[in-house]
């Protein structure tokens, strides 16, 4: 169904966070490669977390992105909002 790379929690936060690397420019910037289709994944493969573990919907939840260029790393809070 899809992998998210790390879920932790931030405060009372239920956070997914997607981790994408880049040695260089050459490709573009790491974020840019979490496009409409990948939050999709991401959104559908927490819905399954959240169901399997019987976690509260009223629980707020939030996606970032961690975004590592070299030695550069990039936090990007609240990257994408949830995508049916």
């Amino acid at each position: 169904m899809g992998e998210i790379d790390i879920i932790g929690i931030d405060g009372d936060t239920r956070v997914f966070f997607e981790v994408k690397y880049r040695k260089g420019t050459g490709s573009g910037e790491p974020f840019e490669a979490v496009g409409f289709r990948k939050q999709r994944t991401i959104c559908r493969t927490a819905d399954h977390y959240i169901m399997m573990k019987s976690l509260p919907v009223d629980m707020p939840y939030r996606f970032d992105i961690i975004s590592i260029r070299g030695d550069s790393i990039k936090w990007y809070k609240n990257a994408f909002d949830y995508i049916h």
